[in-house]
């Protein structure tokens, strides 16, 4: 029966990746000083009643550190693209201009800058809170195993170990996009 723990912390890693990955897209969006597709490709436009994300229609590049042009293969969609930026929680004012959008990202100030430090530390916080509650849930498996004699109890504090070792492992990678997206924040 030690397979059963085994699989279970081979699925916890997968889920500890999982929230890698969801933590990463959270991050990304948040706003640095510089321009980055990752800023405006989630955002969805209402293009023919249905809504898609500019990333689908559109293709997004930054010519420069405080520029991105968004240009949609369907130019008739323009002025939508427009509107969805201006309303989506960026705070930016699009131009729309013969067959692009453009957005300059204004400087950002030391209160934004630290605003955005917050947000990055909630979303961290909100990471670690959901492989915490996985990791429990791992615990209490091999804790009933123990209990119902399809492990041993020191399988199951092997068991206990090789959990803390993932979490260990994803809390050091975890600081690390933190402390690099902050950084990254708060240049200037």
């Amino acid at each position: 029966m030690i397979d059963n723990m085994n699989d279970e912390i081979k699925k916890l890693k997968a889920d500890l990746e999982t929230i890698s990955a969801w933590f990463l897209g959270e991050v990304s969006t948040l706003r640095t000083g510089r321009a980055t597709p990752a800023l405006v490709e989630d955002i969805e436009v209402d293009q023919y009643g249905t809504k898609t994300p500019i990333k689908h229609i559109a293709s997004i590049s930054t010519p420069d550190p405080k520029t991105i042009i968004i240009q949609p293969w369907d130019k008739s969609i323009l002025e939508a693209i427009a509107k969805a930026i201006e309303t989506s929680p960026l705070h930016l004012s699009p131009i729309a201009e013969k067959d692009a959008v453009r957005l300059t990202l204004p400087a950002l100030t030391e209160e934004r800058r630290k605003d955005l430090v917050k947000i990055l530390s909630s979303k961290s916080e909100e990471a670690r809170v959901k492989s915490r509650q996985r990791r429990d849930d791992s615990w209490k498996m091999a804790q009933d195993l123990e209990k119902d004699k399809k492990i041993s109890e020191d399988e199951k504090f092997r068991a206990k170990d090789e959990l803390q070792k993932c979490m260990d492992d994803f809390n050091a990678k975890l600081d690390d996009m933190r402390e690099r997206k902050e950084k990254e924040i708060m240049e200037v």
